[in-house]
């Protein structure tokens, strides 16, 4: 049965080129990750505020090592994108901001980040996020993105709010954490906003 509508964004729209790095204006760059980072990506999931909002943990370096080359790999395959956030004097490791959860024929996808601890407080997420959202709806043309964070999260709702994601509802029970079930909250973006 044909569908009545045509895909927002048609398979190949990015396996076809490479992922891009994408400086943000202020002192940032979002660049593709490396597997030198991996030193810099264990020691930041050390952070205990780390474990308590994300349900992985990095044991080794050599464990990250494979995370960076699922994420590398994410692209190609049309499931995702990954960017290290880097200072952009020094490419010194800031955190991460991703686009996951891909549905190309609809343009939907999930916003994703975090930072390390000494960044924290300094609206590099923010900046991050806002640079992604650029993208992702202005040049790359996706309709709508979503950002969940645990309800508890308030630093994840500031960058929510500060980068123009709607407070959609929130989701019970949503996500399982080491801590047990955590509500959701939703936010999103669509094309226009």
């Amino acid at each position: 049965m044909p569908f009545l509508t045509r895909p927002v964004l048609a398979a190949g729209t990015f396996s076809g080129a490479p992922q891009p790095t994408l400086p943000t204006g202020d002192g940032l760059v979002l660049r593709p990750w490396r597997t030198e980072d991996a030193p810099a990506v264990h020691v930041a999931f050390q952070d205990p505020v780390m474990h308590q909002w994300h349900a992985r943990a990095a044991d080794s370096e050599e464990e990250v090592r494979g995370w960076i080359t699922e994420w590398q790999g994410a692209w190609e395959r049309e499931r995702g994108v990954q960017w290290a956030v880097a200072d952009a004097a020094d490419d010194r490791l800031l955190g991460r901001v991703a686009l996951r959860e891909w549905v190309l024929g609809d343009g939907v996808a999930e916003v994703a980040y975090w930072t390390t601890a000494d960044t924290r407080g300094r609206g590099v997420a923010a900046r991050a996020t806002r640079t992604l959202t650029h993208w992702a709806l202005d040049e790359i043309g996706f309709q709508r993105l979503e950002l969940l964070h645990a309800v508890a999260n308030d630093a994840s709702c500031r960058v929510a709010q500060k980068t123009g994601f709607a407070l959609e509802g929130t989701k019970r029970k949503a996500v399982l954490h080491p801590d047990g079930w955590h509500d959701m909250h939703l936010h999103a973006r669509v094309r226009g906003d």
